[in-house]
């Protein structure tokens, strides 16, 4: 067993600037959503970069992915397309609205989304399609967009690993999808806690989405406690949620959104030392973006294991946990989970990528706080569990 310290899988950086931000909003007396939610989300239209967009500050990515389905109008008898290799959140936000999901394998190359496997599972129900941007790594979104218009379809971007990635040098949130939607829990590119990020180029769509975000109510706590009519009014319109993002969230996310580019070169600055340092042994390195000169977001660093590895995943992760090193696997597909397996009857085989992939996927430490000497415990950890001393 190592004898240094153990180094988990991931840790958010935060500040002195989030921490005095934080301080002042439990000191103002507002901790709810209230004004500074709202600098937050001016803040985030204003990083992406186009004041067109509207951004609707949320508790999580999965509250997000709801609302955007809400405001879609997706029902029962519905179908929605996404990955089976995703975290269960994306395909359980259409389960919410009654709709039926339909799971599609992955590129094997990217492991993103199969473009021509979602073709071949669009029926006169299919409403929306759902792409993951996996690790960081975009979407090949055109294909998309063309399948989109030929059927008439929706898309909505699960986008909870992609900020601040790019496609063909435009930041994802700013393309055309319907709706796009960021995470900011603890172990993403830039953290509020709990939280996400709700982006809509609709009007109507976004005042559903921020009607339905809190109850349902006409208007914000911040409107009518701040408001010169009387405060005490309100109008439920529809059976909302209780989605919104606290003060207290929103105030970390305006100091981590500043200092989201340098987050971004220190990630990419790992992966680029991970990839010359293990490049030699049998692994298949984390993908590269599609379009040369496209941003990565490196949410996650995801090796898989070679077919001529000398060991297994399971054998390689728990070497690894011997010297110290935390990992994870990304993910566990969603056909093997029993609600997903049972309810819609899928068998391994139909997703032979996937399925490869988990098998053989290890996601390696990947965060800002890592030190020089802390990646290079990670590559000397993972040489010794191949054998490459």
């Amino acid at each position: 067993m190592s004898q240094l310290p153990f180094l988990p899988y991931a840790l958010p950086e935060i500040g002195e600037e989030e921490i005095a931000e934080v301080v002042d909003t439990l000191r103002s007396g507002w901790v709810t959503t209230g004004p500074k939610a709202r600098r937050f989300e001016q803040e985030f239209v204003k990083f992406l970069g186009d004041d067109s967009l509207e951004a609707i500050a949320v508790n999580s990515a999965t509250a997000g992915l709801h609302l955007a389905l809400e405001a879609l109008g997706i029902g029962p008898g519905d179908e929605v397309i996404t990955t089976t290799h995703t975290f269960t959140a994306t395909a359980e936000v259409v389960r919410y609205m009654g709709a039926d999901v339909k799971l599609v394998d992955i590129d094997p190359a990217t492991l993103n989304i199969d473009v021509q496997a979602i073709e071949a599972v669009i029926t006169p129900r299919t409403k929306a399609i759902m792409p993951v941007h996996y690790g960081g790594n975009a979407v090949d979104m055109d294909p998309i967009y063309a399948l989109a218009r030929k059927h008439g379809l929706k898309v909505v971007e699960d986008a909870a690993h992609a900020l601040p990635t790019t496609y063909k040098g435009q930041l994802i949130g700013t393309l055309q999808s319907d709706a796009v939607v960021f995470s900011f829990y603890a172990n993403k590119t830039m953290t509020t806690g709990e939280g996400g990020m709700l982006v809509l180029r609709d009007k109507d769509m976004a005042a559903r989405a921020k009607v339905m975000r809190l109850h349902g109510i006409n208007r914000d706590a911040f409107d009518r406690f701040t408001a010169k009519v009387p405060s005490w009014y309100y109008e439920i319109v529809a059976p909302g949620f209780k989605y919104n993002l606290t003060d207290i969230g929103a105030a970390m996310g305006l100091h981590q959104l500043k200092r989201l580019p340098g987050f971004q070169a220190r990630r990419e600055e790992i992966a680029c030392r991970y990839e010359a340092a293990l490049a030699d042994l049998p692994l298949i390195l984390a993908p590269r973006p599609v379009h040369a000169g496209d941003q990565h977001a490196w949410h996650i660093y995801a090796v898989r294991l070679a077919d001529d590895a000398p060991v297994t995943r399971d054998a390689f992760i728990e070497s690894l946990f011997a010297d110290g090193i935390g990992v994870s696997v990304h993910y566990i597909p969603l056909h093997l989970h029993p609600y997903w397996r049972d309810r819609y009857a899928l068998q391994p085989e139909q997703f032979p990528h996937s399925q490869k992939a988990y098998e053989r996927l290890v996601s390696l430490p990947l965060y800002t706080r890592m030190t020089d000497a802390d990646v290079e415990r990670v590559i000397a950890a993972v040489r010794k569990a191949l054998g490459r001393v």
